[in-house]
């Protein structure tokens, strides 16, 4: 069974950037489509963006689509956001998860534990 675990989280300021990490052990990521997820306090997780296990295929949520690229390297079995001009509604836990689907959470089948964002100056 695949397990992933986050890094790269922190606080920074508005407009700068960070570089999430989502790294795999106990089994490949090669077969299986990867997706960043977000939960800010009091609201609901939300899809940031996926990639498909090829790399082929991406999905951005709106919100974020110019500032967030979603990448992978299946030889170092990681998986990667980055994430630039952020804003304080970027604030959040940040999870990234492993399935047959994204962002449709019912797809998805192994999650990370997640990793703190805060953007506030």
């Amino acid at each position: 069974q695949v397990q992933l675990v986050e890094s790269g989280g922190g606080l920074v300021q508005p407009g700068e950037s960070l570089r999430l990490s989502c790294a795999a052990s106990g089994s490949t990521l090669d077969n299986k489509l990867i997706g960043w997820f977000r939960q800010a306090p009091g609201k609901e997780r939300e899809g940031v963006s996926c990639i498909a296990s090829n790399g082929g295929g991406t999905f951005y949520l709106g919100a974020v689509k110019g500032r967030f690229t979603i990448s992978r390297d299946n030889a170092r079995n990681t998986v990667y956001l980055q994430m630039n001009s952020l804003k304080p509604e970027d604030t959040g836990v940040y999870y990234c998860a492993a399935g047959r689907g994204c962002p449709d959470e019912k797809y998805l089948e192994v999650w990370g534990k997640g990793t703190q964002v805060t953007v506030s100056s």
